[in-house]
């Protein structure tokens, strides 16, 4: 028979460890983080092309767990351009253009790779 006995507690092991897990994560959010900008880089319509080069991603630790939140900080007159193509507008004239929602199409493919991912991770 083994017997394993310890003294103290087992804070900083525990706590070691969750930093290794807590850099992997980072490390695959960033991963996708990088890889969603270059999406909507690419599927943003482009006229001066400011819209499309202006899109960021962040990522956030919360109580909960981590959140990867892309960002287009392209805004005239308060209002974020990126709102105005997907929603669709009218213009001074009178016109219209019609809503282009080239996120979601765009996006899609990275989410499921993302979830298959984590799913993966989790059954192996």
């Amino acid at each position: 028979m083994i017997t394993f006995k310890s003294k103290g507690n087992w804070d900083s092991t525990v706590k070691y460890l969750k930093s290794i897990s807590d850099n992997k994560i980072r490390e695959a959010l960033n991963y996708y983080g990088q890889k969603g900008v270059d999406i909507l880089r690419e599927a943003t319509p482009k006229d001066t092309g400011k819209t499309a080069a202006s899109w960021s991603y962040y990522i956030t630790k919360t109580s909960k767990g981590w959140t990867l939140n892309w960002n287009n900080s392209n805004v005239v007159n308060k209002t974020p351009v990126v709102i105005v193509l997907i929603y669709g507008h009218g213009t001074r004239n009178g016109g219209y253009v019609p809503p282009n929602d080239f996120i979601t199409p765009a996006m899609k493919p990275l989410f499921e790779e993302i979830a298959n991912e984590a799913w993966r991770r989790i059954y192996t």
